[in-house]
């Protein structure tokens, strides 16, 4: 981790896995892309310093049913003032990066042609062979072999030490693990649709969820936003910029009476005059 990230680290987002596809370059080239979207991606809680001993953000993401949310989730999520979330997950930050509770993350988070590094659980792919989950070349097609062409072969020594070391290369479960793929660029976003495109491929299903974050191994983008590019923090300043004529429009009105009074006093002493001099 370089000196620049180490002191400002943002929040990650919780995305969606859409899919892949491919978009064409200016020059024509085309771009295999994974779209990962953003679906409600909001802060539920804060970690910091004083309090916890470290300073984070809790997002959640994804629409859960009420029905399927346990009562302590309920009330963690009524607390933040929040629909229920189907994914809950914690991102480090620095103490000048933390987000208000509430806040909803949008896909300009990342900045375009910036990398990233992407979270995700590996798809699984149940019980599998020495060949197919290590790539084990296998036994000889012929020439005495027969029944084992794709066996392991030897697993182990004679008297001594006589026994399989853990950790050993054998067929079993594979896929369903976390999985981290690092430095991957983003090629654009859309902030409408809540979508973010990165090149190749990325760990997980299709509708899975990932965790997508600055890289750790390259320096923080200057063009990102910071600490995050918040669906909130324009309406906030709308408000604001409506009461601002509200309080200008108030010092007009009471000036104008001021400015009319010496102009009456004014006409009555020029109708005065000719009376006085009638007389």
């Amino acid at each position: 981790m370089t000196g620049s990230q180490s002191a400002q680290r943002r929040s990650g987002v919780i995305a969606e896995k859409l899919g892949m596809t491919r978009v064409f370059a200016d020059d024509g080239k085309h771009v295999p892309v994974t779209v990962l979207k953003l679906e409600s991606c909001q802060v539920t809680a804060q970690r910091t310093a004083e309090s916890h001993g470290y300073s984070a953000v809790q997002l959640g993401a994804g629409k859960a049913k009420v029905k399927n949310v346990n009562a302590a989730m309920r009330g963690h999520f009524s607390k933040a003032k929040v629909e229920p979330k189907r994914v809950v997950a914690e991102f480090r930050v620095s103490e000048d990066a933390l987000i208000d509770v509430g806040q909803e993350i949008q896909a300009d988070h990342f900045a375009t042609g910036q990398f990233v590094d992407v979270v995700g659980t590996s798809i699984g792919k149940g019980f599998a062979g020495g060949m197919k989950r290590h790539n084990f070349s296998g036994l000889r097609a012929s020439h005495g072999v027969s029944i084992s062409h794709r066996s392991l072969g030897s697993t182990g020594q004679c008297q001594d030490p006589g026994k399989v070391f853990k950790g050993k290369k054998m067929a079993g479960h594979m896929g369903a693990v976390r999985r981290t793929a690092q430095n991957l660029e983003v090629v654009s976003t859309d902030v409408e649709r809540g979508l973010i495109l990165i090149r190749g491929g990325v760990p997980g299903p299709e509708s899975g969820f990932v965790f997508v974050s600055d890289a750790v191994k390259r320096d923080f983008p200057k063009d990102a936003p910071f600490p995050a590019s918040l669906s909130g923090g324009g309406s906030e300043e709308g408000d604001s910029a409506e009461e601002a004529p509200v309080e200008a429009a108030a010092p007009e009105a009471e000036e104008a009476p001021v400015a009319q009074a010496p102009a009456a006093e004014d006409g009555a002493d020029e109708s005065a005059a000719p009376e006085d001099k009638k007389d």
